[in-house]
């Protein structure tokens, strides 16, 4: 039998992971995107593709990690919470960030109805088929419904076998290929466009976590690629096995060469990075070049100033918000508990 990958105490690889896929689709939105939205703007001289390929590998690492909350998962309102405190209170922040560059710099290109903004603050804008304050939160639908679908199969099979879940789960995505007609919002919540990704990162940490061998999830790989290769281009193909063999490798422990405080760092601030990046730094970019200032001094000034926001946000929203919130709600489930932990 083939032997478990011994597991480690903690995959620091994975926030250096983060940590580059944050940098990279920030380098793909200023260099390309930017471009594609403002051809008439003067931008950098070159474009670095596959912006889309790294938020793929987002959605792997949210698909191992999704297991350290589920594995201690007492109740479906402390996920949600879990997730609540997570997500919200830096993104409420961030949007109004976003929406004062937005209009502090006369973008009006990059604007969205009222009624749009606020539907925002619910974060569900996406199923509600309204644009999104900033285009890169379309990726936070996905997210959605992949933590929707995750606490539904919590409560009803168990993660401990998803294994078997996940082949019903890829047989739903080839009955959308045969049923052009599918509700949107069906595919929407049950993430039916990204599962294969997804569904990576769930296959490698059971074989970390030493639920499975290596040798018993290989059917249910060959299930993923053969699903990408006869519903998805070839491109996304090749996404799907390079992703492979970078986890491979990182619980073999090949990767820990990433494990540096830079990538560390930025894994830590990916997420409030990724919220504040992409409209403040078009904004920066566009008053730039008005001025006249080259596009590459424009192009690093829009880096420095969203990764200084996004470590700011971080550092006085996103963890602190999130404690606070934990220790409100472990105090409401538990009084006598959090009366324990005070004293």
């Amino acid at each position: 039998m083939t032997p478990v990958v011994k597991k480690r105490p903690r995959l620091a690889e994975l926030d250096a992971l983060r940590g580059i896929g944050a940098f990279t689709v920030m380098l793909f939105h200023y260099s390309t995107r930017f471009h594609e939205m403002f051809p008439t703007v003067s931008h950098v001289p070159f474009s670095f593709m596959g912006g889309d390929y790294r938020v793929l590998l987002f959605f792997a690492i949210s698909g191992f990690a999704i297991f350290f909350t589920l594995d201690k998962l007492k109740s479906a309102p402390d996920f949600i919470m879990n997730r609540a405190s997570r997500l919200l209170p830096a993104y409420w922040v961030a949007m109004l960030l976003t929406l004062g560059v937005e209009y502090l710099g006369h973008a009006t290109t990059l604007q969205i109805p009222p009624m749009a903004i606020i539907a925002n603050f619910s974060m569900l804008e996406g199923f509600l088929f309204l644009p999104a304050v900033d285009g890169a939160y379309w990726t936070l639908t996905v997210e959605i419904g992949f933590y929707a679908t995750m606490l539904a199969i919590w409560a009803g099979p168990g993660q401990r076998r998803i294994e078997q879940v996940l082949i019903f789960w890829l047989a739903v995505k080839w009955l959308m290929a045969a049923w052009p007609d599918m509700p949107e919002r069906i595919a929407m919540l049950l993430v039916l466009r990204y599962v294969p990704f997804f569904a990576i990162g769930m296959l490698f940490y059971r074989i970390w976590s030493g639920q499975r061998t290596v040798r018993a999830q290989l059917p249910y790989f060959a299930a993923i690629l053969a699903t990408v290769a006869m519903l998805e281009k070839p491109d996304l193909l090749f996404a799907a096995v390079i992703l492979i063999a970078i986890f491979s490798v990182m619980l073999r422990g090949y990767l820990r060469f990433l494990c540096v405080r830079p990538l560390l760092w930025l894994g830590a601030i990916s997420y409030s990075l990724y919220l504040v990046h992409q409209h403040i730094g078009f904004v920066i970019m566009m008053k730039t070049a008005e001025l006249g200032i080259d596009p590459w001094t424009g192009f690093a000034a829009a880096i420095l100033t969203a990764i200084m926001l996004g470590a700011t946000l971080n550092h006085l929203v996103e963890r602190p918000a999130q404690r606070a919130l934990e220790r409100w709600w472990k105090g409401r489930s538990h009084p006598r508990r959090a009366e324990t932990v005070d004293a």
